[in-house]
């Protein structure tokens, strides 16, 4: 499973015009899961994004997690990330998830970081959505989870 995950001043996700999430200082993370991702993957995957230190201690210094600064959680759904971009001018999906696989492992990394932690909004799957955000920092990651026994870019 992959996250993008940014520390955001606020961030919101519209469908159809209306805000079906939004947070104020934060984390938002654009979650994609790949073939062969499961429950393992899911739970790895939402401790980190929650654990991730990307928030500045008193030195000003990347030492804090998001449980540390009280701050929320907006995940969103982003089959794209699995895109195998490596040749051509086309973008091949062949190593996202199924749909149905993919919004499963997508609620389950939602249920679990609700479970760690409050406040988690989230994006609506398989939905056409518009995400705003203000990227503080700016800062970015990408964090990524393997299946056990899988090695990922060879």
């Amino acid at each position: 499973m992959i996250a993008l995950i940014q520390r955001v001043a606020r961030a919101r996700v519209e469908v159809e015009g209306e805000t079906v999430a939004a947070i104020d200082a934060g984390v938002l993370a654009l979650i994609g899961v790949e073939r062969g991702d499961g429950e393992a993957e899911a739970a790895r995957l939402a401790e980190r994004v929650l654990g991730y230190r990307i928030f500045p201690d008193r030195e000003g210094r990347m030492n804090l997690a998001l449980a540390d600064t009280g701050g929320a959680l907006l995940a969103v759904p982003q089959f794209t990330l699995a895109a195998d971009t490596h040749k051509g001018a086309r973008p091949s999906f062949s190593r996202a998830a199924a749909p149905e696989e993919g919004e499963r492992l997508f609620e389950r990394f939602v249920e679990l970081a609700r479970q760690r932690r409050r406040p988690v909004a989230s994006g609506r799957f398989g939905a056409h959505m518009q995400v705003s955000l203000v990227n503080d920092g700016p800062v970015t990651f990408w964090l990524q989870v393997a299946p056990q026994g899988a090695q990922r870019g060879a």
